[in-house]
């Protein structure tokens, strides 16, 4: 497939300089940053001038685009991916850089102020010895995740578009805002995308193919103290700082991210906010298997049951919240051909699978819920979230051969 390198290197380019980082605490507008919306209206623009049709933005940020079959009718396939970074790491602006013809030693991000991407640190990257890989200066992110999944679907799109010679059936892009706080699939419009079965290209190094998350909920965990002047606190001030630390003691000590692999599930408090008259502890219950899923859900409560009759009723009050389940329970029943299909435009591509549950979650997993079965796929890039965040050129392009091969046979799935 004679894809042109350089034009996808410099459209990755493109998108990245923009700073699209979402707000987890800004929940109450879509999307969650005002920069999100600027990609979006580039994007609208650049599928309009590249030929395809339907292209629209919502007001919510979601941009949707048509291309039309040229010849073989069947089902609609879609491609999925989602616009904004994480606020993990410093957004922007990104000053990236390709390390060409990586020699297999460490690579410095930044001589000023001594970041190194550490092949000790992220061995992973040995693999790409030989390879042009693209880095940042380590100050921010690279934005691979999700922008490499756009670029990859808006240059297949252009591919398609330019070789009419290839046959495909309809096809359905979305790119979506605030996929990083987990908003992403509320306001996704399922009916109005109207594909048969979709593909998240939202995944990491290359062959990645996943259709098994964790069932997620983030709990947030409300500790009532009492707060008494300290010169005369005895038998009367209830610290709720104490009782977070208890709290978080009473958590199972193997049942932590730190301590768990593959299809483990876990415990995680992530922030922690508060004074002695009251506490807020933030938490992820994570766990593949959904039987094991609820039992966690119900140990937090037996927790906040003991400290209530310890300190008292109401002292400990658990919030649950769901956010998401495992899309291997929609897939399996009645829809492996799609996994299949994937499996066959990778091999098609040159690339082995890699089929791994994934430790956490993807749009794919709430909008297969919804009604459209969505595994993932990969786009090449690596320690996502990070300042050390790379993205081998050659998977990228990779990426962009597997959507296209997809989009060749996804019409005769039925």
């Amino acid at each position: 497939m004679d894809l042109d390198t350089e034009k996808i290197l410099k459209r990755f380019e493109d998108y990245i300089s923009y700073n699209t980082q979402s707000d987890e605490e800004n929940d109450q507008v879509y999307p969650s940053t005002p920069g999100q919306m600027v990609l979006a209206r580039h994007l609208k623009e650049e599928l309009e001038q590249l030929g395809l049709q339907e292209v629209s933005l919502d007001e919510n940020g979601y941009v949707m685009a048509t291309l039309p079959a040229n010849g073989a009718e069947g089902s609609v396939v879609g491609f999925i991916s989602h616009m904004d970074t994480s606020p993990d790491a410093p957004g922007g602006p990104i000053h990236s850089r390709v390390v060409h013809d990586y020699d297999g030693k460490d690579i410095c991000l930044n001589k000023e102020k001594n970041i190194v991407l550490s092949t000790k640190d992220f061995p992973e990257i040995l693999k790409y010895k030989g390879q042009d890989i693209i880095v940042t200066d380590g100050t921010t992110l690279l934005g691979a995740d999700d922008k490499a999944g756009v670029t990859a679907i808006v240059s297949a799109m252009e591919y398609l578009l330019h070789h009419r010679e290839v046959k495909h059936g309809k096809i359905r892009i979305a790119f979506t805002p605030d996929e990083e706080t987990g908003r992403s699939p509320l306001r996704f419009d399922v009916k109005k995308f109207h594909a048969d079965f979709a593909y998240t290209i939202d995944g990491g190094e290359l062959g990645g193919l996943e259709y098994e998350n964790f069932n997620a909920a983030n709990p947030e965990i409300i500790i009532h103290g009492r707060s008494v002047h300290t010169g005369d606190a005895k038998g009367k001030m209830v610290n709720a700082i104490s009782i977070a630390s208890q709290w978080q003691s009473l958590l199972p000590e193997g049942e932590k991210p730190e301590c768990t692999e593959g299809r483990e599930g876990f415990f995680h408090v992530y922030k922690i906010s508060g004074s002695v008259e009251e506490c807020t502890l933030s938490m992820l219950v994570r766990d593949h298997d959904r039987a094991k899923f609820e039992k966690k859900k119900q140990y937090l409560q037996h927790m906040a049951d003991f400290l209530n009759e310890k300190y008292g009723e109401g002292t400990v009050e658990v919030k649950p919240h769901d956010v998401y389940f495992n899309m291997l329970d929609i897939i399996r029943d009645g829809h492996m051909d799609i996994v299949e299909l994937a499996r066959k435009a990778m091999k098609q591509a040159g690339v082995t699978p890699v089929e791994l549950p994934i430790r956490g979650g993807t749009d794919g997993a709430q909008l297969s819920f919804k009604g459209l079965p969505c595994p993932n796929i990969f786009t090449g890039g690596a320690n996502f979230h990070s300042r050390f965040e790379y993205l081998p050129i050659p998977s990228l392009v990779k990426a962009c051969e597997t959507v296209i091969e997809i989009a060749c046979h996804g019409w005769e799935i039925r």
